[in-house]
């Protein structure tokens, strides 16, 4: 199987995922025996999180002010994990990202940084309710001499156009996604791109109950994204697919 090449700006995700444990481990000033211990059990506790507090009608209370650091801990799983999987989203980014970058629903900030390290990127703006993400992604872009390059904030930024949006595993935990694309649609500059994922799916043990699946929902986000965009070939066995403006 051909190897595909690594953009040499972003060999530092391959040596040790932008230091993603350690910058764990000293944000929430943890030892490396208990880091390890709340990784491993990270997906249990958001999907009984879930059960218990997720409501769609305040969902973004949830992720604003009860998920906290659980979701630092079950985003990092997944990263740490997933390396190859996620190398390859990288890889899609640095393709196509250029300009000023929105990064919306930033998680734990892989993607931001990865699109910060981009030559042809002048600005990310990594937006997230959480104010536990963004203080960590702020202390991650210090740490990796990014803070200059990447601007954080809660809501996006009004008046505001951009030239490349990635929205990573986001889409499905918003009650009508159709309404972002069409505001993702409205941010986009003509020529811009953007990068998305979606799973509209709670699991099948259902572990994932902050997942919208109601094929109403579902059916008209595909619709509006057949409406107005058109998507580009990329060569990765991903989940991500990137689009430009069509309509």
């Amino acid at each position: 199987m051909q190897t595909l090449p690594k953009p040499s700006f972003l060999n530092g995700y391959w040596q040790n995922s932008f230091n993603l444990k350690q910058h764990i481990q000293e944000f929430l000033n943890i030892d490396a025996e208990t880091l390890e211990t709340k990784l491993q059990s990270s997906q249990q506790q958001m999907a009984e999180l879930g059960y218990k507090d997720f409501d769609w009608e305040k969902a973004t209370a949830f992720y604003r002010d009860k998920v906290r650091e659980s979701y630092l801990f079950e985003l990092g799983a997944w990263h740490l994990t997933s390396q190859d999987y996620i190398g390859d989203t990288l890889r899609l980014v640095a393709d196509y990202s250029q300009g000023r970058v929105l990064d919306f629903g930033g998680g734990i900030g892989t993607h931001a940084i990865g699109a910060a390290l981009c030559p042809q990127v002048e600005q990310v703006i990594y937006c997230d309710i959480n104010p536990i993400n963004r203080d960590f992604v702020k202390y991650r872009a210090e740490k990796l001499g990014l803070n200059e390059k990447i601007t954080f904030c809660l809501e996006i930024p009004p008046q505001v156009n951009f030239d490349t949006i990635i929205s990573f595993d986001v889409l499905e935990h918003l009650p009508d996604p159709s309404l972002q694309l069409i505001k993702f649609h409205e941010l986009l500059s003509n020529e811009g791109k953007i990068i998305l994922n979606w799973c509209f799916f709670k699991g099948f043990n259902q572990e994932y109950p902050f997942h919208v699946d109601d094929p109403q929902v579902v059916e008209q986000f595909f619709k509006i994204l057949q409406t107005k965009y058109l998507e580009l070939f990329q060569p990765y066995n991903i989940t991500a697919r990137c689009y430009r403006k069509w309509r």
